[in-house]
């Protein structure tokens, strides 16, 4: 049998615990959806209960090492186990569900690959660092509310569901983790996108100034900055205002 040697570089700490693999599984609800990615299997604990439950999925892995395991371990799988960096995967459907004990040194950018195939991906289960997860979960007027937190709020439903021991990984991480899930809006606002993004960070990059302030290097109308709310920071704006904001321009 083939072991794996956990890299650092590559941010892995493979999950060894097989009840959290479970509670991570059935936290996906197989609706509006035809398959379900893994992102970064390692060992292939969470693997198996995809395997057990479900015939329609595929494995994203970037470590050669994991890839020739998991074909040793799960040869029917062969076929669909990915040898490929999940933030350059062009995925082959239309509707699928991301889950995954997802690698803390990428983890924002996966966030960002989710938001950018929205349209594609309806649900997202995931294993983040605890602070990152209370991050995006986080509600306005909160420190820790922040970009993750419109961003993905904007188009999803959060969830943040448990918290994560770090002994149930190895090597053990330094930090806590937990796992949330996303559930994609039934109704998306309108909005131009690359707008809408560059309001959301260009407020929080200077989240100690009054939107006012912090807005100016956007250079928009003189109206504009005469909106009221803009006397407030960016942290005590709900999700709804910033679309609002954004639609206001």
């Amino acid at each position: 049998m083939l072991k794996i040697r956990p890299k650092k570089h590559l941010g892995q700490h493979f999950l060894t615990d097989h009840n959290i693999a479970e509670k991570i599984f059935k936290s996906l609800s197989f609706r509006n959806y035809s398959f379900v990615v893994e992102v970064g299997p390692g060992t292939g604990v969470l693997t198996r209960y995809l395997l057990k439950n479900t015939s329609n999925f595929f494995l994203v892995e970037l470590d050669r090492e994991s890839v020739n395991y998991l074909r040793e371990e799960f040869p029917s799988l062969k076929e669909y186990i990915v040898q490929a960096d999940f933030l350059k995967w062009e995925p082959l459907f239309s509707s699928f569900a991301l889950i995954g004990n997802f690698p803390y040194n990428i983890s924002s950018q996966i966030l960002f690959r989710v938001l950018e195939y929205r349209n594609s991906i309806p649900e997202c289960v995931g294993m983040f660092q605890k602070e990152v997860a209370e991050r995006i979960a986080a509600k306005c007027g909160n420190k820790i509310y922040g970009i993750l937190s419109v961003l993905v709020q904007t188009f999803y439903e959060v969830d943040y569901l448990f918290t994560v021991n770090e002994q149930v990984f190895s090597p053990p991480p330094k930090v806590k983790s937990a796992v949330i899930r996303l559930r994609r809006k039934s109704h998306m606002p309108k909005l131009e996108e690359g707008f809408f993004f560059k309001l959301v960070k260009s407020a929080f990059n200077q989240r100690r100034k009054t939107l006012r302030n912090a807005l100016k290097p956007l250079k928009l109308s003189d109206s504009f900055y005469k909106i009221p709310v803009l006397d407030q920071r960016a942290e005590q704006l709900s999700v709804g205002e910033f679309i609002e904001l954004s639609q206001k321009i």
